[in-house]
């Protein structure tokens, strides 16, 4: 059995107690299961600062790209139009789903190290009348970089259209002011801040913008309308749900509650990366994104200058030594990338920092040999 911990976006590290609660089966069929269904929709709205009357809450079985297909493919529909802001692999992976749905969209695209223009993304609108939705990623985990959802939804809904955000790897992490800014559809995963562990992802939705998804989704599995009118009935999910997940993320509610809320979660991340960039950069290693659009979620770093090894070799040392960190995937710099969330703490930044060093003390060995 593996014991190291992951410096990753998620699935990330967990703690003991949320493991524990996978240790036990349970039938779907069961009050008190549907009834902790429930309990999960209701305080992902309180979790969000939402109200009940205004928003609802919806499970999607599957990772987080399940949870965005599912709210694109039932959204949109074939007589509306998407406009997606993409400055990362997960934006452009909207613009693969809407292919996959023969979905009409616009894909605006910025370099990975910029964050989408709002004055761009109003000119868009302006110059295509006929888009009604726009969607774009809060962290994007490609590069690191934390977009400005607050100035593009001020714009979107300044205009009226459906605004649908990928809140992946910023739900529960980063606070977000879902009902302020007018937010239709916020999408995020089990296994990111909230530190659950892989299996369901799951949608925050204004109630009008849901209503009128009834009948436009072509699949039968990601029909947002149709899950949500099933779960809202008593709890239960349309198909087998991740019954070990879902008792998990509701321990892991509780222990984020514990923490102290988001704002102590976001404090500790914040904590964490800016430690981690500190102790990097006094290596000769700097970050990919500047310090203004940085996130407090994974840092993607540059290689040292004149480096002389692989990703491969410097992921198994550290991987053996107890940390396992993840390849660069920005396409334009060899790179590689260290998350900081999960249930990591300054101690695990500075033994993987030490780690990072006592590596590159022997490549350098090795030159002079």
């Amino acid at each position: 059995m593996n014991t190291y911990k992951l410096l990753t976006p998620g699935p990330l590290t967990t703690t003991d107690t949320v493991k524990q609660e996978m240790m036990v089966d349970h039938c779907t069929w069961d009050e008190d299961y549907k009834n902790l269904t429930q309990k999960i929709r209701k305080n992902l709205l309180k979790l969000a600062q939402v109200k009940e009357e205004t928003y609802t809450a919806v499970l999607i079985q599957g990772s987080g790209t399940f949870g965005v297909e599912s709210v694109l493919g039932s959204s949109v529909g074939s007589d509306g139009k998407l406009l997606i802001c993409a400055n990362g692999a997960y934006g452009k992976r909207m613009a693969q789903i809407a292919e996959k749905n023969q979905l009409s969209y616009l894909l605006y695209e910025e370099n990975y190290d910029k964050i989408p223009d709002a004055k761009k993304i109003s000119n868009l609108l302006d110059a295509n009348p006929d888009i009604t939705h726009v969607s774009m990623v809060h962290s994007e985990t490609t590069s690191g970089i934390l977009n400005d959802i607050a100035a593009v939804a001020n714009i979107v809904k300044a205009k009226g259209k459906t605004m649908i955000v990928d809140a992946m790897s910023s739900f529960g992490g980063i606070p977000i002011a879902i009902e302020q800014l007018g937010i239709d559809f916020l999408i995020s995963s089990a296994n990111k801040c909230i530190q659950g562990v892989p299996g369901f992802s799951f949608i925050i939705c204004k109630r009008a913008a849901l209503l009128e998804c009834k009948g436009k989704s072509h699949s039968l599995s990601l029909d947002l309308y149709d899950q949500w009118e099933t779960m809202e009935k008593d709890g239960k999910w349309r198909f087998t749900s991740p019954t070990h997940t879902v008792l998990a993320f509701a321990k892991a509610m509780e222990e984020l509650e514990e923490e102290g809320g988001i704002l102590q979660r976001e404090a500790r991340y914040r904590k964490n990366n800016e430690l981690l960039i500190a102790r990097m950069e006094e290596l000769g290693i700097h970050p990919y994104i500047d310090r203004t659009h940085q996130g407090p979620i994974i840092t993607t770093f540059f290689y040292p200058e004149n480096h002389n090894f692989s990703f491969e070799e410097m992921y198994q040392y550290i991987k053996e030594r107890g940390y396992a960190i993840y390849p660069g995937k920005v396409t334009d710099a060899d790179t590689f990338r260290i998350g900081n969330i999960g249930e990591i703490y300054p101690e695990d930044i500075n033994k993987v920092c030490d780690l990072i060093e006592a590596f590159l003390a022997t490549k350098q060995e090795a030159i002079a040999i």
